[in-house]
């Protein structure tokens, strides 16, 4: 992999593994040296590279840099490189992250009022189940992998719930999810099989959900759009979805209803949401452990908080531990319809852009002593989770999911402490997401 020389300087070398274990000190040169740096990215296409933090809200919010791949100026046979594995061949293509307005909007309407967050604290008590069930099964141990064991299962299950799909069905796709998230380290072709799989389920369940829903009853007065909690039937889980007031019924009944949402439409937005929603969460979760596990002054602050029944702590915290290493370090894809220029650069009709949200989470021009942990922090407009229209969706219930999990895990396992040393941990490859592959820890057994 090349890149574009600057005048005076050689830029660090990119994307290798050390690179992934610390990216900040190269972050910090581009900032300075290069904010807007063309380089050729391991797949072989060449993109900008956005670094400060002014450059990247302007970009993230710009029309004239496009979601849609069919701008991005390459032959064909490489436009597969800038997306998710396998969505354009399982027709997955036609989902948030890869649209504009106006069907942006139409499609982010849709399920917007399940993501608000009067909506998503109905689901609170679910969440906590979900996270007090996941240390059970692992708290008489004294040792786990917080990973596997705890923050990849959590959001699975949690937005599995949402969607509604069945409880027996959740584990195949914790299965796919595991292979998308390895991010090159399963099987050749793994990730793209899973997707078909993933795609063939959906049709399946969004079939069944149509029948069912054809031989129920209309729903509620007044409920705009199923997928969040309502009530619940004796004997179900608090804070669950009732029957056919999941989010898949809730598109279903719109697309049967007058909103013009094609099948594939549905399938593809459960997928991103299932793909979205999942990653980012086991990535605060899993990151923002480390993070506490590694300052244990902050960690002792927190844990003060928590102990006197105070939230305010513990709310600034999630949100200074999504800037400080957050879950997702480069924005998805973006492509310029209209020439522009950026941060000095001219940026041509067809390039992508892809805006680095770790580098300007830690710019020193927008936040103070960036490269120290401060959980108190109160200034803290980070970029963690976008800006502009593509603002993240599902940030009230990735916050609510990180929240619960770190306050649970500090709670219940007071003396948590990683196993081993931290020079050991490996970070997951990949070009948006920044997630450990492994976080062991150990703690004394909990007795019960």
């Amino acid at each position: 992999m090349t890149d574009q020389p600057h005048p005076h300087h050689t830029a660090p070398d990119l994307f290798t593994w050390e690179f992934a274990t610390n990216p900040y000190p190269t972050y910090a040169w581009l900032r300075e040296h290069a904010p807007v740096h063309k380089t050729r990215l391991p797949s072989g296409v060449e993109a900008w590279l956005v670094t400060r933090y002014v450059d990247a809200k302007h970009a993230l919010a710009d029309p004239r840099l496009s979601k849609n791949p069919a701008h991005h100026d390459e032959p064909a046979h490489a436009k597969g490189k800038t997306g998710i594995p396998g969505e354009r061949k399982a027709e997955l293509m036609t989902h948030l992250l890869n649209i504009d307005p106006p069907d942006h909007t139409r499609l982010r309407r849709l399920v917007s009022k399940a993501f608000t967050p009067r909506r998503v604290a109905e689901f609170a008590p679910r969440v906590q189940e979900l996270t007090n069930d996941l240390i059970d099964r692992f708290a008489d141990d004294g040792s786990a992998d917080l990973i596997h064991d705890f923050a990849f299962p959590l959001p699975i299950y949690a937005i599995c719930d949402l969607l509604g799909v069945p409880r027996e069905d959740q584990d195949d796709f914790r299965d796919w999810a595991g292979m998308m998230i390895r991010h090159g380290g399963g099987p050749r072709g793994g990730v793209a099989r899973s997707v078909k799989k993933m795609r063939s389920y959906l049709a399946d369940l969004i079939h069944r959900k149509r029948e069912a829903l054809s031989d129920a009853p209309a729903p509620h007065p007044g409920g705009d759009l199923p997928g969040t909690p309502t009530s619940h039937p004796s004997g179900s889980l608090p804070g669950t979805p009732t029957p056919g007031e999941d989010l898949l019924s809730g598109l279903i009944r719109a697309s049967d209803h007058g909103e013009h949402l094609t099948e594939n439409e549905a399938a593809a937005m459960a997928f991103i949401l299932l793909f979205a929603g999942f990653e980012t969460t086991v990535n605060l979760i899993g990151n923002g452990t480390y993070a506490l596990l590694t300052h244990p002054e902050q960690r002792a602050r927190l844990e003060k908080s928590l102990a006197a029944g105070e939230s305010d702590l513990l709310e600034t915290g999630v949100e200074e531990l999504l800037r400080y290493d957050g879950p997702v370090e480069l924005a998805t894809w973006r492509f310029a319809t209209r020439p522009l220029t950026l941060g000095g650069q001219d940026i041509k009709v067809g390039d992508p852009v892809l805006v680095v949200l770790a580098a300007a989470d830690r710019d020193p021009e927008r936040f103070a002593d960036p490269d120290v942990l401060d959980l108190g922090r109160r200034d803290n407009q980070h970029l963690g989770y976008g800006h502009g229209i593509h603002y993240c969706l599902g940030a009230p219930l990735a916050r609510l999911e990180g929240q619960t999990a770190l306050a649970t895990l500090l709670t219940r396992l007071p003396d948590l402490q990683l196993a081993g040393d931290p020079a050991d941990l490996r970070w997951r490859g990949g070009l948006i997401m920044r997630g450990l592959r492994t976080l062991p820890v150990e703690f004394t057994p909990e007795r019960r």
